[in-house]
């Protein structure tokens, strides 16, 4: 048992280093590759490695009616969520798009409710309250007072992209393994991001070693390993429990960010992250 949960724990260590590089591996990315090629790029990494871990694990056929399923899946978690992450990247710091990235749970709440038309208590409207000033003073803070963009804005649309994708992942779970789900979902969204595919190999060429080493890295671990490590966490442990070690990426990538990027977050962007991460974990500690 012990030594489970030392593998757990592994794991979980792995999936927040992974997913904090993420940001980071997308900044030096952009050097080289429009945002759509970066992402059709990266996905093709990721493409190629979940097919190698398909093999050794093995994953279940889809049924023909779900093709539209998958598809959508595709489309919201990795098509939509990485294009506008990656042009929202362009105007903004490395750390500051690590904090609004984990503002998910904030639309997810907001979907649920608008759409889904869920029932939703005053505390989660008012974690939702704060956590959307918190992401507010981020984008006005990353760049400072007098220049306020819209590249905050379109990582905010990323994370409702993400929330999206969420909600109907867990609504549609039980057809599939957790596996089989997340290798469809990468297939799918890799072959929409072919649309963006003119140009690339110029790029590729044209890119220098340290790009091409980033992107690959960002192809394998945010993008492939760390989806397998977190579904291997997720079997072995309570979903409730084990997310709270996923509000440790933001700080994690800012640290990052300090070393590899040379970055220095500003007092605002601390300060509006502390908000989005307090409120995130005030939604995800409320007792049912």
């Amino acid at each position: 048992m012990k030594k489970v949960k030392g593998k757990v724990a592994i794991a979980a260590m792995c999936v927040v280093l992974c997913w904090a590089y993420s940001p980071i591996g997308i900044h030096l990315g952009l050097a080289s590759y429009s945002p759509g090629q970066l992402a059709l790029l990266r996905f093709i990494v990721a493409s190629l490695f979940m097919a190698m871990v398909a093999m050794f694990l093995g994953v279940q056929m889809p049924k023909v009616k779900d093709i539209p399923l998958l598809f959508t899946l595709g489309f919201f978690a990795v098509a939509l969520h990485h294009i506008a992450l990656n042009f929202g990247q362009r105007g903004m710091s490395a750390g500051a798009a690590s904090v609004l990235a984990q503002s998910t749970p904030i639309f997810t709440v907001i979907i649920a409710r608008c759409v889904l038309k869920e029932r939703t208590t005053v505390w989660r409207w008012c974690c939702v309250l704060g956590g959307m000033i918190g992401a507010l003073i981020v984008v006005m803070g990353d760049k400072g007072l007098g220049n306020f963009s819209l590249n905050g804005l379109l990582i905010l649309v990323a994370a409702c992209s993400w929330s999206v994708y969420f909600i109907l992942q867990k609504r549609y779970s039980q057809r599939y393994s957790t596996l089989t789900m997340v290798c469809y979902t990468v297939w799918t969204g890799t072959v929409i991001l072919l649309v963006f595919s003119p140009g690339l190999l110029t790029s590729m060429l044209n890119s220098s070693a340290l790009v091409s080493l980033a992107v690959l890295l960002l192809g394998i671990f945010p993008s492939a390993l760390a989806y397998v490590a977190w579904a291997y966490v997720l079997s072995y442990s309570e979903v409730s429990k084990v997310s709270v070690v996923l509000y440790l990426i933001p700080p994690t990538a800012m640290v990052m960010a300090a070393f590899i990027l040379g970055e220095s977050p500003s007092v605002l962007v601390l300060l509006g992250g502390g908000m989005v991460i307090l409120s995130v974990l005030a939604m995800s500690l409320e007792k049912p």
